[in-house]
């Protein structure tokens, strides 16, 4: 198990719809942030958009990630067969073995797209992660994923994604880990509202909320899955977006010194 940092531990720096920042990071600037946090795993999820690069940037892509040692996971979202055969592609250049995806669907022509593009991407040794979401319950995505009965194909476990299906990190481990490729180590906190009538969930860095990572680590190697562990957060806005990015660094900064003492071999 890898720990690895994504587009999604600094989704403030790459920039969110309505609140951009004066100078949004793209894929360089993230390998950058991976060398300089000591990771040698990073996952570029959906931003910056792989498919928005040309064949120039991303072979500078590949060549400063490799220079610093630097494995890449391509990621988007979608599951459209032309777009993910285009991603397999962008796969092959950048030697990622998955792509990480999400469906909101999970349908029979959901099934039929899968089929469509899975013995392609069998053939190059790549395989497809869907994330875990909202739009479905956790038994309906591993139900997808049985009936399709193909070794590339399964999950991107993501440990909070799921509460707004009603359902809490411990059920989401125990109906996805068998299937699960990758790790999304999302840490979070429950607090009530200033009105105290109702609940608000919120990020925290890892290691300071209430997620257990060594349990969830524990429950997937029980399972035999050994997947990489990507630190995503879910840094709250504050006074500015420049003080938003700072405070997203630091957590990002706390976060990986917690990972790098309970996750083993990483």
């Amino acid at each position: 198990m890898k720990i690895g940092v994504s587009s999604y531990t600094w989704a403030w720096g790459v920039g969110i719809k309505g609140f951009e920042s004066a100078r949004p990071l793209g894929a360089l600037d993230l390998v950058q942030k991976a060398k300089q946090n000591g990771v040698y795993l990073l996952q570029i999820a959906d931003t910056p958009g792989l498919h928005d690069m040309d064949e120039d940037a991303l072979d500078e892509l590949v060549k400063k990630a490799d220079m610093h040692g630097i494995e890449l996971e391509a990621g988007t979202r979608g599951i459209e067969p032309a777009h993910l055969l285009r991603y397999l592609e962008i796969a092959k250049k950048i030697h990622s073995k998955i792509v990480r995806t999400i469906t909101h669907r999970l349908d029979r022509e959901a099934e039929a797209w899968m089929k469509e593009v899975l013995s392609e991407y069998k053939k190059e040794g790549v395989s497809i992660a869907l994330e875990n979401h909202d739009e479905h319950k956790t038994a309906e995505l591993a139900e997808f994923i049985e009936r399709l009965g193909n070794p590339h194909l399964g999950v991107c476990l993501d440990t909070v994604n799921s509460f707004a299906a009603l359902e809490p990190p411990d059920s989401v481990v125990k109906t996805l880990g068998p299937y699960t490729l990758n790790l999304h180590v999302k840490d979070f906190d429950v607090v009530r509202v200033q009105s105290q009538l109702g609940f608000s969930i919120v990020g925290r860095p890892a290691g300071k909320g209430r997620l257990d990572i060594p349990k969830i680590v524990g429950l997937l190697q029980e399972m035999g899955r050994d997947p990489n562990a990507v630190l995503e957060l879910w840094t709250p806005f504050e006074e500015s977006i420049e003080k938003t990015v700072e405070k997203e660094e630091s957590w990002a900064v706390e976060s990986l010194s917690y990972l790098r003492q309970v996750i083993p071999c990483a």
